[in-house]
This record gives structure tokens, C-alpha cells and sequence, in this order.
């Protein structure tokens, strides 16, 4: 994966206080996933029951491994500072003390693990875009679930971010094990996860 290098800037005159106050009032359909990806309000559909099945039995997973006062979320917004982003994982783990409080967004630097699992409607989001995002603000680990990868299902742990690009830790297709490092420590067995 190569870095992009020019942060996006919104075009239209609009700065990122206008761009965040459209994603705060953007009225979607019960279920839509609004976030901002390079300086642009999107809106993804709901996912599939595969997808939602793959978010529980990770979650499920890693609330055995994770310390006791860090929590797992599905609809918190993390913000990408200089890659004009707020995101929405499909799972983020975070200290729970960073989660709690007013307001319904995390900085990124706070984030210990995010997951993305990607529908045809969001896959090049997820492995290009998100995968920049996370790469620049820091994110230790970013876990990217592929079903849809070239017809063949694989999981990719990204980490050990420098400028924007994150090194591939390890990759398999669906069947294999997948290893989560410390403070995770944990074997992800693929084969129990659907294909879409």
C-alpha cells in the first residue's frame, strides 16, 4: 500500500466546522452508517446480517483478551485529524474512560485496535481511504475483514504505522488463523467467520 501524499482539502469553500455540522445533521435511513472521508459526507447502507454476525463473534473474542477498563464500540466516530475524516468503525476498541462522557467521537490517538469489514458498497473506503486515515493518526492496529477481496475472503492485520502507510503484520484467507499481537494476544480463527 502506497501513502498518499497531499492531505485532502475540501474544494468547495466549505471548512471542516461546515463539513462536520452536515454530518451532525444529516438525516439518513435508520442503520446508515454517515461518516466524512476525505473532506466528504458519505453514507453506506445497512450491512448485511453476515456483516453484523462478523462484528459480534470478534467483539465476542475480544472482550476475553482486552484489559478490563477498555470497552469495544460499534457506532463511535473516531476523528482523523489531517485526513479531513471522521470515521465510524464497524468495531473500535478504546479505554473506556476515553469513550465515556458528552459527545459521540474519539480522537484517533486514543484508539488501540479499529475494525473495518468491508460490503460491496464500502470496500474501497476501507482499503485504501480508512486505511491512510488510521495509518496517519496513529492507530496501532487496524484489522481489515475482506470478504468481498477478489473473491476470496481474507483478513489483513495492518500496524506499526509510519507516514500515513501502515506495514502489513500478517494476512490470511478465511480458514486460516490470524494472530492479534500483545496486548491483545489473541488467535482469530477465520474459518468461524462468514463470507458474505
Amino acid at each position: 500500500m502506497s501513502a498518499l501524499t497531499v492531505d485532502p482539502v475540501p474544494e468547495n469553500g466549505q471548512g471542516w466546522d461546515e463539513i462536520v455540522r452536515i454530518w451532525e445533521e444529516t438525516d439518513a435511513p435508520e442503520g446508515c452508517k454517515v461518516e466524512i472521508i476525505e473532506g466528504i459526507v458519505t453514507v453506506s447502507p445497512p450491512p448485511s446480517k453476515d456483516h453484523n454476525t462478523t462484528a459480534e463473534l470478534l467483539q465476542r473474542k475480544l472482550y476475553g483478551v482486552i484489559p478490563e477498563d477498555w470497552g469495544i464500540y460499534q457506532t463511535l466516530g473516531v476523528s482523523v485529524p489531517g485526513r479531513a475524516g471522521l470515521y465510524i468503525p464497524d468495531l473500535v476498541v478504546v479505554p473506556r474512560a476515553v469513550a465515556t462522557g458528552p459527545g459521540n467521537r474519539v480522537p484517533a490517538d486514543e484508539v488501540r485496535l479499529v475494525v473495518e469489514i468491508t460490503s460491496p458498497s464500502n470496500a474501497n473506503h476501507d482499503r485504501i481511504g480508512k486505511a491512510h486515515g488510521y495509518a496517519k493518526a496513529g492507530v496501532p492496529l487496524f484489522l481489515l475483514l475482506d470478504p468481498w477481496h477478489s473473491g476470496r475472503p481474507t483478513a489483513t492485520l495492518y500496524g506499526e504505522p509510519i507516514d500515513g502507510t501502515y506495514r502489513v503484520l500478517e494476512a490470511v484467507e478465511y480458514g486460516g488463523t490470524l494472530t492479534l499481537p500483545k496486548p491483545f494476544g489473541l488467535e482469530l480463527d477465520t474459518a468461524v467467520l462468514p463470507a458474505d
